[in-house]
């Protein structure tokens, strides 16, 4: 009797072992095939453009906005709308095919970059950095501390930018990581104590996709998330592109030229179009990249210090609201600003780009109050 009891424990363990083990990430997978969008009526339609184009027309449409913003429902395009010019000196207008430095909404490929290794088993999220740069100087940081901001590092934008050595030199991915090493600047706090957004996470979630793919992070996203969603007019900006940088703008028309952070990826440097940006937001629902188990992990809250409508997943903001959710990002990088914001429960996007700074752009998530109307309070929490 004790030996068959011991026989079942046995079998026990290894059948939970089994069903939490690697081996089995991404079984559940949703196909594209078992998505699908409602198709909204004549009306829904009507009556969703005639509240998009209003609110636009007050939060943008009147006002010096230079960019594109498309908004969409069950797949559907409700409202897109191209103004200014891409290149002010040259007058050249901004139209579908125009690309906008996304800046940190380029968080969102990254991070889902990792999780698609960690879901093909290259990875695990909780192993530390130390595995894979031997010689990385802060103990205890893992991947997913990496993902959701909770490292604790230093911002390489602060320390970098205010080092007399760097101040004219172009800075690489790589170049972060042998600062780090070598004169190991001081950290904001031990890892997972607290969230702290911090860009270095992401730079080095970009060389972690190059050691473990062997292929450069610029190569490796076009070949395995541009290109399988049609994201054709995608690409990461890299200091071979320097020679055609076309500059961004401040409010007040001021020219940001190449600089010497403009060439670290990950953290930024994705150049897209709002077509494409709503490719994105399909692939998502469509599982193309990662399983939607797996999605619904990276869009779940990490950060539980101060108690706030505002959270981040695993390279997603979160604002979290009783019975429903706004998953989103937004990017500033010079003149160049965006917001991507997904209201899942609604199956909505509103993608809003620009190359002149704009705080409105922000307003994204204030587009919440026409498809879900237990979200008017948004608009009170925009950051």
């Amino acid at each position: 009797m004790k030996k068959i009891i011991y026989l079942i424990l046995i079998v026990a363990f290894v059948g939970c072992k089994e069903s939490g083990s690697p081996t089995n990430r991404g079984k559940n997978k949703t196909t594209l095939e078992s998505f699908k969008y409602r198709k909204l009526t004549d009306q829904e339609k009507l009556n969703y453009k005639v509240a998009l184009q209003s609110l636009y027309d007050s939060v943008l449409g009147n006002g010096s906005f230079n960019g594109a913003i498309l908004v969409a429902k069950n797949g559907e395009v409700l409202l897109e709308e191209y103004k200014g010019y891409i290149n002010l000196a040259t007058k050249d207008t901004i139209d579908a095919n125009s690309t906008f430095h996304v800046a940190s909404v380029s968080k969102t490929f990254t991070a889902t970059a990792i999780l698609k290794l960690y879901e093909e088993q290259k990875l695990d999220l909780e192993d530390s950095i130390q595995k894979y740069f031997p010689g990385f100087p802060y103990e205890g940081v893992t991947i997913k501390n990496l993902l959701n901001h909770r490292s604790g590092l230093p911002n390489y934008i602060y320390f970098m930018g205010q080092d007399p050595e760097w101040r004219k030199r172009m800075v690489s991915n790589a170049d972060i990581l042998q600062y780090l090493m070598e004169k190991k600047p001081t950290h904001y706090g031990f890892p997972d104590r607290g969230f702290h957004y911090c860009n270095t996470n992401y730079a080095l979630l970009a060389l972690l996709v190059e050691k473990i793919s062997g292929q450069p992070f610029p190569e490796y996203m076009t070949e395995n998330i541009f290109a399988p969603l049609g994201m054709t007019h995608t690409r990461i900006f890299t200091i071979a592109d320097t020679a055609t940088y076309v500059p961004s703008y401040g409010w007040n028309n001021s020219v940001f030229g190449i600089e010497q952070m403009d060439c670290v990826y990950g953290d930024k440097n994705v150049y897209t179009t709002a077509r494409d940006l709503l490719l994105w937001d399909k692939g998502l629902y469509d599982n193309k990249i990662i399983s939607a188990g797996l999605y619904k992990e990276a869009t779940e809250p990490y950060s539980f210090e101060k108690p706030s409508i505002h959270n981040y997943g695993l390279g997603w903001r979160l604002m979290i609201f009783p019975g429903s959710k706004i998953v989103y990002h937004t990017g500033w990088w010079h003149g160049n600003n965006a917001t991507f914001t997904r209201f899942i429960q609604d199956t909505a996007v509103v993608i809003i780009v620009g190359n002149k700074f704009n705080r409105n752009i922000y307003a994204g998530p204030r587009f919440a109050r026409i498809f879900n109307k237990q979200a008017t309070d948004v608009e009170k929490q925009i950051e």
